[in-house]
C-alpha cells in the first residue's frame, strides 16, 4: 500500500547552525578531558549541561546562528 504524503504549511528552519554545534562538540571534548574552565571563578566544569551552555556562548560571541538567551524565572 503506498504511503500517503501530507502537505507541510510552513518550512521547518533550524534553530542552531553548524558553527554553533561545532563549537558545543569542542567544549564537550573540553569537559571530557577535563579542561573546560568556567567563567569568573575558573573552577573545572562537570555538568554535561554547563559544557552545553558555555559552548552556545561562544557560539553567540562567534556570531553563529543561535537563538537567544532564555530569561531566568
Amino acid at each position: 500500500m503506498p504511503v500517503k504524503k501530507t502537505r507541510t504549511t510552513g518550512k521547518k528552519t533550524r534553530r542552531y547552525g553548524k558553527a554553533a554545534g561545532t563549537k558545543v562538540e569542542a567544549a564537550m571534548k573540553e569537559k571530557k578531558r577535563g579542561t573546560l574552565r568556567s567563567g569568573r571563578s575558573g573552577k573545572k566544569v562537570t555538568s554535561r549541561k554547563q559544557a552545553v551552555a558555555i559552548g552556545l556562548s561562544q557560539a553567540r560571541r562567534a556570531g553563529a546562528k543561535v537563538p537567544k538567551k532564555r530569561k531566568s524565572a
